[in-house]
């Protein structure tokens, strides 16, 4: 028996950081994410990693990591390899962020995406991450398509 889940692929260190609980809110420049609100989205971790490093200066300086605290991080994200639908995570409301937002806001919601540059994306609040009992080795698609999950594997 298995499960359909709607998935998304997320690039490295992304896809750890939201499995791991860390990103708690996932940016993007249109509202993709809107109609699976209440939903929950399978995790595949695609095998690129973000290009840029942002991720690395929130983790350092808004949430006060050091680098040990960010490798050991780095690496749990990694325990299932790429390619592969890792885990999954409950989808919440999506609303778009302002050009302009409060700076206090705009630092809260840049460390909950862990990201810089939000103004004016879409953000979908993400909750209950879970690595699943093994990964599921899957080629990556295009914005969220569906997956089939063996039951054994379910969390």
């Amino acid at each position: 028996m298995s499960v359909q889940f709607p998935c998304l692929s997320f690039r490295q260190p992304y896809a750890g950081l939201v499995l791991s609980g860390v990103k708690t809110v996932e940016s993007r420049w249109r509202p993709l994410l809107a109609p699976l609100q209440g939903r929950t989205l399978a995790v595949h971790v695609a095998q690129r990693d973000w290009e840029g490093d942002d991720w690395r200066a929130v983790l350092t300086d808004a949430l006060g990591m050091d680098r040990t605290q960010i490798q050991a991080l780095l690496e749990s994200g990694e325990r299932f390899g790429r390619g592969v639908v890792a885990g999954l995570v409950d989808v919440g409301g999506t609303w778009l962020c302002p050009a302009s937002p409060p700076e206090e806001e705009l630092q809260r919601l840049q460390r909950s995406a862990v990201l810089i540059g939000l103004q004016e994306k879409h953000l979908t609040r993400l909750t209950n991450p879970r690595w699943l009992q093994a990964p599921l080795r899957l080629r990556g698609g295009r914005d969220v398509w569906t997956v089939e999950i063996p039951a054994e594997l379910l969390p």
